[in-house]
């Protein structure tokens, strides 16, 4: 318990350092915390489940044109629209993971990029409904609990965006630890065994895809809310394969790797692009490839890396 409450001050913490130092880039701020709640989702399905996808903006992009149908035709208060972007994305997955859960290896992979395509190809035909290529307009999100308007500084979407991933970190975080997360881990390191101890693998990993689904909703929805627009980019395999690389980066199966590798990637590509915008996949290529050869786990396991090797240090001084 003690455990839990100092992770919570420590991201509470981290929120409000954050507001106080970029007080004029909350919109980059609020952006990473998008990102990282569509992190998350990915590392629940992968890096709990094992299960390969290349397809986590399908479920985004249905949270997001969700959410901003829902605010333009039935109701503008923000949770409910979460919680539409959330059933949306969860939908999507449980449909589509019906089939794709049956599947392994780069046959699933494939699957996850043409769900994506076909949700896009949809969203781009059905122009009356989704704007199509012009995307989604309109959306005026209401008063957050009825008490905090969406301001143009983007104060309100800020805090809107981090109380959201918080609320997410930590529940992805109890269901991490609970049975239902020990059996996905089980899974991820052995199919056979788990289905030799009597444990229904397809119903757990596709539950896992649903709950994630849910959660790559939810980050739908928060960007179509706090940008007011939906394009058909929410569908994109870009956004997919950036938030593979970000999970790579921190560490998969560890939330707080999702967190860390967001965080870098997207400051790593701010200043990038800022200093050099035609050949700042360079810099992201070598990170990445640092990261890989010599911190196959992530950045998340650094400060461990780093402490074996000043106690070798010592002991071999000694």
């Amino acid at each position: 318990m003690n455990r839990r409450l100092l992770s919570l001050l420590l991201i509470l913490l981290a929120g409000g350092a954050a507001y106080l130092l970029f007080p004029y880039n909350l919109a980059f701020l609020t952006r990473i915390l998008i990102m990282i709640v569509l992190v998350l989702s990915l590392d629940l399905i992968l890096g709990l489940a094992g299960i390969a996808t290349l397809g986590q903006a399908a479920m985004y992009g249905a949270g997001a044109y969700a959410a901003g149908l829902f605010a333009i035709h039935v109701w503008a208060d923000p949770v409910a629209g979460l919680l539409a972007g959330a059933l949306a994305g969860a939908a999507l997955a449980a449909l589509s993971g019906a089939v794709l859960m049956r599947t392994q290896g780069l046959t699933l992979i494939m699957l996850t990029i043409a769900v994506a395509q076909i949700c896009a190809e949809i969203a781009n035909r059905a122009r009356a409904v989704t704007g199509g290529a012009d995307g989604l307009r309109g959306i005026r999100p209401g008063k957050v609990l009825g008490l905090w308007e969406f301001d143009f500084i983007g104060i309100t979407g800020y805090w809107y965006a981090f109380a959201v991933m918080a609320l997410v970190l930590l529940a992805l975080a109890v269901i991490a630890r609970s049975p239902f997360g020990l059996s996905l881990r089980g899974i991820h390191e052995s199919p056979e065994r788990m289905v030799a101890i009597g444990v229904s693998v397809y119903r757990r990993r596709l539950a896992a895809y649903t709950m994630g689904g849910a959660v790559a909703g939810t980050a739908g929805a928060l960007s179509a809310q706090i940008t007011q627009l939906v394009s058909l980019e929410a569908f994109s395999f870009t956004l997919s394969a950036e938030a593979l690389i970000m999970l790579i980066l921190g560490g998969t199966g560890r939330l707080y790797g999702a967190v860390l590798g967001t965080v870098i990637f997207m400051a790593v590509h701010h200043l990038a692009a800022a200093n050099d915008p035609f050949n700042w996949l360079f810099v992201i290529g070598a990170l990445v490839l640092a990261v890989v050869f010599f911190l196959p786990r992530g950045l998340i396991v650094l400060p461990t890396g780093l402490k074996r090797l000043a106690k070798g240090g010592r002991h071999a001084g000694s």
